[in-house]
């Protein structure tokens, strides 16, 4: 009886807790008449502690970049770890018929830099020629550069018609100070890039990652690169995991992370002197629904301890660390209709 009354305290107590999670909505069509949706969301924490929340503002339709002619760049920022969020801001607005989509972000801790990327199309003068950019912050995302395309840096010649694109979310940085990311050829396979001088030069790890579409890439803690790859015709995940900086790799399925073929979110999560990984997507083999986290205790190999965020309809997901090691969590839902931030607190993660 004793051992059925603690089960029930822990279950009640965990539904609870999560009952008090809080959901801020910062980019709603509803705001604006002139709206289709707004989507992919990349979130991040800059080097003074800033959140910064950017996104797709679509106008039109909620189409994909292909096939929509005025997609914006917007963001929010927070400087209180999410309770208040400034105003929306556009950051890349070009002309009509010429869109901009699918931000990310890496901080360059080493700097201070943050650099957003972006994909870029011209539907007027080069329907389905992908560009890949990247503009830079010097100043925790009050201002930014102009922008800069990348495209030859990282990619082949021979790629110029296919269907690539860098992905949303976020990427990462090495503990040596190396950037990396990820894009995706559809034609060839999911491929890593990066940057050795702080984003004055990228290239292109000339090696494809299959299977695999949209994805995100951390270093372990030995040094080791992971990269875990949405795939489109499956129902897990799949990783990808190489041991001399990307020149070989080893691919295996993730049967312990559902997923019905959506962008997802990986970050590095260090506590108590334990290297952990935590992962946020939405966890089901069947619908976009089910937004939850997981942690691998042993380096992406396993994933235990699944917890849902939210139950209902929900898609892709960025996450960040708060300053306080809680996680930031900028999530799609209800079927793309709000995009929110919640706090999820370290202490409700990490609980068995």
């Amino acid at each position: 009886m004793r051992s059925i009354f603690k089960i029930l305290i822990l279950f009640f107590g965990i539904s609870s807790y999560s009952q008090e999670l809080i959901f801020e909505n910062l980019f709603d069509s509803s705001f604006n008449s002139e709206i289709a949706c707004y989507r992919i969301p990349s979130l991040i924490t800059s080097i003074n502690g800033t959140l910064i929340a950017a996104i797709d503002e679509r106008n039109n339709s909620c189409g994909d970049l292909k096939w929509n002619g005025d997609i914006n760049i917007v963001l929010r920022k927070s400087f209180d770890d999410g309770n208040t969020w400034t105003k929306i801001e556009k950051i890349i607005d070009y002309p009509e018929g010429e869109s901009a989509s699918d931000p990310s972000m890496i901080l360059d801790k080493q700097t201070g830099h943050i650099f957003l990327f972006y994909n870029y199309m011209n539907l007027n003068m080069a329907k389905d020629v992908y560009r890949l950019m990247v503009i830079k912050s010097s100043d925790n995302g009050k201002s930014w550069s102009n922008p800069k395309d990348i495209t030859s840096q990282i990619t082949k010649k021979s790629w110029e018609k296919n269907f690539m694109f860098i992905t949303s979310g976020r990427g990462t940085q090495t503990k040596e100070g190396t950037l990396l990311h990820c894009l995706v050829n559809l034609d060839k396979g999911t491929h890593v890039f990066g940057s050795k001088d702080h984003g004055e030069n990228w290239f292109l790890v000339d090696y494809p990652l299959k299977p695999g579409d949209e994805s995100k890439i951390v270093e372990l803690s030995n040094g080791d690169w992971l990269v875990n790859s949405r795939v489109n015709s499956n129902k897990f995940r799949y990783s990808h995991l190489s041991k001399d900086n990307g020149k070989s790799w080893f691919s295996f399925e993730n049967k312990d992370l559902s997923d019905p073929a959506c962008n997802a979110s990986l970050i590095n999560y260090n506590t108590n002197s334990k290297s952990l990984l935590l992962f946020s997507n939405a966890f089901s083999s069947q619908e976009r629904d089910n937004l939850s986290v997981s942690i691998s205790y042993d380096q992406g190999m396993s994933w235990k301890n699944t917890k849902t965020i939210y139950k209902g309809r929900s898609a892709y997901s960025s996450m960040t660390v708060l300053k306080n090691g809680d996680i930031g969590l900028f999530f799609e839902k209800d079927n793309y209709t709000k995009n929110v931030f919640v706090r999820v607190p370290k202490k409700w993660i990490l609980d068995n």
